[in-house]
């Protein structure tokens, strides 16, 4: 637990400073950054080699804070984030409060709520959205295990989480919707 700890404050101090970071979510491992900072974003389209004009998603901690980076909550956000037993990122309209490169060009926002332990302190206590992007270059395959990450990446990063690096298990990218203000909902990828 000391090292998990450790790894939040580590993250957060990298976090507010403009630093991006590699770390565990409840998906993949993920590449982030605050979610608010256009520069930390930009990092991050640097180091992934990816054009700004495909969005990223961003990780929140709660349902209750998706009003601050949301214009208009459709309803049926809440019942699909409630009944859903695996990650699912909602792609909302009218994304708002968020580094203006974010958004994708329609300002659509992909955001999912986290339940993993370890990202969902990290969203507490950093208390902003987190950018949260599969940890590879555009194009390349995404690393089920932190082992599969590639040097360049983890050399990338301001800041290595070190918690799960060891964790085996092989993991998936989440389930995307897109919610329409009508709740109208498209499915992205199962």
């Amino acid at each position: 637990m000391e090292n998990y700890t450790e790894d939040i404050r580590n993250a957060c101090k990298v976090l507010k400073n403009g630093g991006i970071i590699l770390y565990p979510t409840d998906t993949v491992w993920g590449i982030g950054c605050d979610a608010t900072d256009e520069e930390a974003v930009r990092r991050v389209f640097a180091l992934k080699q990816r054009v700004d004009s495909k969005a990223m998603l961003v990780l929140i901690d709660s349902m209750a804070k998706l009003g601050a980076y949301i214009a208009e909550i459709p309803d049926m956000a809440w019942d699909l984030t409630e009944l859903t037993d695996k990650p699912l990122t909602i792609i909302y309209s009218g994304a708002r409060n968020l580094a203006k490169s974010l958004p994708g060009d329609d300002g659509s926002i992909g955001i999912r709520i986290t339940g993993e332990p370890f990202s969902k302190t990290l969203c507490e206590r950093f208390r902003k959205p987190l950018v949260s992007t599969s940890a590879n270059v555009s194009g390349a395959p995404s690393p089920a295990c932190f082992r599969e990450i590639s040097d360049g990446i983890k050399q990338g990063v301001d800041y290595v989480v070190k918690y799960r690096q060891g964790d085996r298990t092989k993991s998936k990218p989440s389930s995307i919707i897109r919610l329409g203000a009508d709740n109208s909902v498209q499915i992205i990828r199962k």
